[in-house]
C-alpha cells in the first residue's frame, strides 16, 4: 500500500518537473528532464492557451516543490498522502490523513513557503484508504482529464484535477462562467464521482492581480 502511494506521488513529481520544463522551454531555454529534451517549439501550443504567464508557471512549480519538501521534512508519509497543486500562488492541498493535527500542520507548513497567496486545504481526515480506492480515484482523474482534453470548448491547460475518495477537486482559471459550468458538468457525469468541489477562478477575478 505504501509503495503504491509512493509510486503515485513519484509520478506527480515527474509531472511537476515536466511543467517546469515546459515553462522554461517557452522562455527560450531547452532543458533535460527524465531523460527527455523539451524545446520551445513543443510548448508553443500550450503556452498560447495558458492563462498563467511563464513566470507564474515557474513560480508555481517552485512553490509546489517547496511545499512538498516542507511536508517531507515534517513526515515523509505526508508527501505520500497529500497532493499539492498550485495556480498563481493559490495552493490546493488534497489527499487523506488519519489525524486532524496533520491536516492543520499541512496548512501551517504551506504558509511558510514564500510566494503562497492562499491555502485551500481539502485534505480529508479519514481511515478510508487502500489500493482499490486509490485506483478508482486515479481512473476518475484520468477520465476527467481526457474529457477536458477532447472538449473543444474548454481550455484544458488551465485546469488541475485531483480525486480523493470519489470527490473531484478542481483548481485553475476559467475563461467564463459558461466554461466553468461545462467543466463541472463533465465532472459530475463521470461514473463513481460523489461530489465536485471547484476552486476555479474567473479569468477576470481580482485575486489574480494581487
Amino acid at each position: 500500500m505504501k509503495l503504491f502511494r509512493r509510486d503515485i506521488r513519484a509520478a506527480k513529481v515527474v509531472a511537476v518537473g515536466a511543467l517546469l520544463g515546459v515553462a522554461l522551454a517557452n522562455s527560450g531555454c531547452a532543458v533535460m528532464f527524465a531523460g527527455a529534451a523539451v524545446g520551445a517549439g513543443a510548448s508553443a501550443g500550450v503556452a498560447a492557451n495558458q492563462e498563467r504567464t511563464v513566470g507564474n508557471a515557474v513560480d508555481d512549480t517552485t512553490i509546489s516543490v517547496k511545499v512538498s519538501d516542507q511536508l517531507f521534512q515534517k513526515d515523509p508519509m505526508l508527501t505520500r498522502t497529500i497532493g499539492v497543486d498550485v495556480v498563481e500562488g493559490r495552493v490546493l492541498l488534497t489527499g487523506t490523513v488519519q489525524k486532524s493535527e496533520d491536516r492543520v500542520e499541512a496548512t501551517r507548513l504551506t504558509w511558510q513557503v514564500a510566494g503562497v497567496k492562499e491555502v485551500i486545504n481539502e485534505v480529508q481526515v479519514t481511515e478510508r484508504s487502500g489500493v482499490v480506492g486509490l485506483s478508482k480515484d486515479t481512473w476518475i482523474t484520468t477520465q476527467m482529464r481526457s474529457k477536458l482534453l477532447t472538449d473543444g470548448g474548454v481550455d484544458n491547460v488551465n485546469y488541475n484535477v485531483e480525486t480523493v475518495n470519489g470527490v473531484i477537486y478542481l483548481i485553475g482559471i476559467a475563461q467564463s462562467q459558461q466554461e466553468l459550468e461545462k467543466v463541472t458538468e463533465l465532472a459530475r457525469n463521470i461514473s463513481g464521482v460523489r461530489k465536485v468541489v471547484s476552486h476555479v477562478v474567473m479569468k477576470s477575478d481580482t485575486r489574480r492581480k494581487s
